[in-house]
């Protein structure tokens, strides 16, 4: 549903003084970020606009250094950007460090300051779902940056065991050790376990899975997505795809078609981007807006 033409306050025409955020990603032109953003900018009548930038890997060095000399407020960041943009920042949030990688940097005084709103977005939004994973088993598709935070987002919402499955299990491994390292001392009761993509078939496994989250950009960047027996896994099984579109993801469908719950992340996006909002300008979204701009989108109610 948009928002009501009535509450929304008159935006100046871009000008001078007009601040800019924006996205950087690679793909970038799907991402509706600009749609929420920009209406919550309306709604508050605020001078700023928010656009999305088709930033490859190899100009990213020279797109983050354009930060502050352009005077842009904040950016965020997706795939495939959000682990290389942590050396590129002066400063890291403790959220950042933890997870290795950012998805918000602000143009602060002192310089660039990284952020992760990303695990935040996902535990609020798995939590409004009613998805507990109390004492029970989560398997993460994918070790990049994005696995990261639905690993965190899994363990604060109580798995006491996260199976990461990628398609090099090196770098699942790489994954584990590394939040195993860095988890605070509350979390580090819970088993961190890399795989390769064969876990996606392993019926014992997949038998006591509470929850199956795909943090690759499979479906996005391809027409399919990997083998995954999802006959295997319990009826109460939560499928999660971090992926967000107007149709189910290649990921969600057969989910779909046996009557798993499921969720994209649509809500995810909302939560976190009212996160990033807030971090760039220093005041919070009215509530609701951005998620009425999503879902007007979407084609959602």
């Amino acid at each position: 549903m948009a928002e009501p033409r009535s509450r929304l306050r008159p935006v100046a025409p871009i000008g001078g003084a007009t601040r800019l955020t924006a996205i950087f990603g690679d793909p970038v032109e799907h991402s509706l970020s600009p749609a929420m953003h920009n209406a919550a900018y309306a709604a508050l009548g605020m001078d700023r606009v928010y656009a999305a930038f088709h930033v490859t890997p190899p100009m990213l060095a020279a797109a983050v250094r354009a930060i502050p000399a352009l005077g842009i407020a904040g950016v965020n960041l997706t795939v495939p950007h959000k682990e290389r943009a942590v050396r590129m920042v002066a400063r890291l949030s403790a959220e950042a460090r933890l997870l290795g990688a950012i998805n918000c940097i602000a143009n602060r005084p002192g310089g660039l300051w990284g952020d992760n709103t990303d695990a935040r977005g996902l535990e609020c939004d798995l939590e409004a779902l009613g998805v507990g994973l109390g004492r029970g088993l989560a398997i993460v598709i994918g070790a990049g940056g994005a696995a990261g935070a639905a690993v965190l987002a899994c363990l604060r919402r109580g798995a006491t065991e996260v199976v990461i499955a990628n398609r090099r299990p090196a770098r699942a491994g790489a994954l584990a050790r590394r939040l195993g390292a860095r988890l605070p001392r509350t979390l580090r009761r819970t088993a961190l376990k890399p795989r390769g993509l064969d876990a996606l078939v392993d019926p014992a496994l997949l038998a006591e899975a509470a929850a199956i989250l795909n943090a690759t950009p499979m479906g996005l960047t391809s027409a399919g997505f990997a083998r995954l027996d999802y006959a295997r896994t319990p009826r109460g099984c939560f499928f999660y795809d971090l992926i967000y579109a107007a149709r189910p993801t290649p990921f969600l469908r057969p989910a779909i078609a046996l009557g798993r719950p499921h969720a994209d992340g649509a809500g995810m996006l909302v939560r976190q981007g009212e996160l990033a909002f807030e971090l760039f300008n220093g005041v919070a979204p009215p509530a609701g807006v951005m998620r009425r701009a999503l879902w007007s989108r979407l084609g959602r109610r």
